[in-house]
């Protein structure tokens, strides 16, 4: 069973390694972790040739705010800015070369979050608009570069962090909209994708009340993914967002991660690959192995991540 868990996961770059000799099912690399071309280019063959499965190698890299090498380029235009001055589909195809240059395969991006409020405090211009038309278009023009360049897409924050008014990474924001309201914008550009076979969904730390009266995030939420997979029709990969952001982790990582399987997560993000998250992925597989449901959700899981990792990854 161990495997299969681990696959589940995509960790941060602390001391991945014994992780990855159990199965794990990718790695994260954030600002701090990318300092120049040639030791991120070695850090990626290293992390490529210690794992037993092909992992996803990941980062979030949209443009502007949320570009994670600063520290070895120069920051381009966030995707709003980069859209609206039509140069969007240079900038994405810039993106993607780069990405797939130095040995990435999964690109967390594009945000495809409809900013209608204009007091959004973690959104704001790394979407591409404030109306849902719009973001498809620019969701068009970044997808298609990335798969061009063998870059797996990954679109977020389902079902729509664009109407928020505080950051989930410090607390569980309220989207108090009807789901009529929901569909009509917000999730309006997630079916497109879906339409589109899009490869990868993030699921967002978000209190939904469309699918939720009590205080749960969408990312934990049978009702907010079982939207997506009963009623969209989603059959791709449905991951987290941070495991260790704020709006989440009320409930603990262990019971947060239960809880995700439940729902009908297949990844969860940790940025951290720390003694103390490899103890609960430990844990974690113990409880799945006395559980046929839990056991049941996994083996689903992961046949969907083998599934993309054998179009991308494995050849």
């Amino acid at each position: 069973m161990e495997k299969f868990v681990y696959q589940m996961f995509i960790l941060g770059l602390d001391n991945p390694f014994e992780a990855l000799k159990k199965g794990l099912g990718g790695v994260i690399f954030f600002t701090k972790d990318i300092t120049s071309e040639d030791k991120l280019k070695e850090d990626i063959q290293t992390i490529k040739e210690s794992a037993i499965v092909p992992p996803f190698i990941s980062v979030d890299q949209e443009g502007g705010r949320v570009e994670r090498t600063e520290n070895i380029r120069t920051k381009r235009l966030s995707p709003k800015y980069a859209y609206e001055q039509g140069l969007l589909n240079t900038q994405s195809e810039e993106i993607a070369k780069e990405l797939a240059n130095w040995g990435f395969n999964l690109n967390f991006a594009p945000c495809i979050d409809v900013n209608t409020n204009p007091d959004n405090p973690i959104i704001g211009e790394r979407s591409f608009a404030d109306n849902p038309d719009d973001v498809i278009n620019g969701y068009n023009i970044f997808t298609s570069k990335m798969r061009r360049y063998g870059i797996i897409p990954c679109v977020k924050h389902y079902p729509g962090h664009g109407d928020a008014d505080k950051d989930s990474h410090l607390t569980l924001p309220v989207i108090d909209k009807t789901l009529t309201e929901m569909e009509r914008i917000h999730i309006k550009p997630f079916v497109h994708a879906i339409n589109d076979n899009i490869e990868m969904i993030m699921a967002a730390h978000l209190h939904c009340t469309c699918f939720d009266k009590e205080e749960t995030p969408s990312s934990l939420s049978k009702k907010a993914i079982g939207y997506l997979r009963n009623k969209l029709n989603y059959e791709g990969v449905i991951i987290s967002d941070d495991m260790v952001m704020k709006g989440v982790q009320k409930y603990g990582s262990l019971e947060a991660c239960i809880m995700g399987i439940d729902a009908g997560l297949d990844m969860f993000i940790f940025r951290n690959s720390d003694s103390e998250t490899i103890d609960l992925i430990n844990k974690l597989c113990k409880i799945v192995e006395n559980d046929t449901y839990l056991k049941d959700k996994v083996m689903k899981s992961y046949k969907r991540i083998l599934n993309l990792k054998s179009k991308f990854l494995i050849k």
